[in-house]
């Protein structure tokens, strides 16, 4: 398995891919930044369409951050946790802002972690971090890749910890990931990309 360490750059967005599992995942890692985190995490957890769930206030009371479903034309802004709402593909544009399509299902998934990474990639380039975690579909592998290619750093969850492996093994298999870890190492992660902009003063 690959481990390669990430470079210093100052990243400026993480987009997070999670699925089956995923909430316990979410928690574990969200619970631990610190309410001045200093980058946007933009996630996309599958959902059902049918009915309201408390995705967002189950975190909130985790959390010290501030949890919001993304909302069509909002700016991204750091220190904030942004998620896909239920039955909406959520786009990022040029401008850094949301974009929701009801467009069709993507590997049966809307909310679809391929298009928010894709996009992601488009606007953010080398200062993105992509990250996938339990789930039981294929959905983000092909996001991940693209996060790669624009130069952005992929972490995946390590198969053998997560509660659904099929998710960030698809990931893993596509040979686009540069770290691979606990929930406990990815939060250790991202807690250094956080300090790294404090020590270096960036506040966009």
């Amino acid at each position: 398995m690959k481990t390669v360490q990430s470079d210093n750059r100052i990243f400026s967005a993480v987009v997070m891919g999670v699925s089956a599992g995923g909430l316990h995942a979410l928690i574990s890692i969200l619970s631990k930044l610190p309410e001045e985190y200093s980058l946007p995490l933009i996630i996309v957890q599958h959902r059902g369409k049918d009915h309201k769930d408390l995705l967002e206030d189950v975190l909130q009371t985790k959390c010290r951050l501030k949890i919001k479903q993304a909302d069509e034309k909002e700016k991204i802004e750091a220190g904030y946790v942004y998620t896909a709402p239920s039955n909406y593909h959520l786009l990022i544009e040029q401008d850094k802002t949301f974009s929701l399509t009801s467009d069709i299902y993507v590997k049966h998934s809307r909310p679809s972690i391929d298009l928010l990474f894709t996009t992601a990639a488009e606007v953010y380039k080398e200062l993105l971090v992509g990250i996938i975690l339990t789930g039981a579909s294929s959905d983000g592998a092909e996001g991940i890749l693209e996060i790669k290619r624009s130069g952005g750093f992929t972490l995946a969850q390590d198969p053998q910890t997560a509660e659904y492996a099929y998710m960030p093994q698809a990931s893993i298999n596509t040979g686009a990931i540069d770290l691979i870890g606990t929930l406990e190492e990815i939060t250790s992660y991202l807690i250094s990309i956080h300090e790294r902009r404090q020590r270096n003063n960036f506040d966009h």
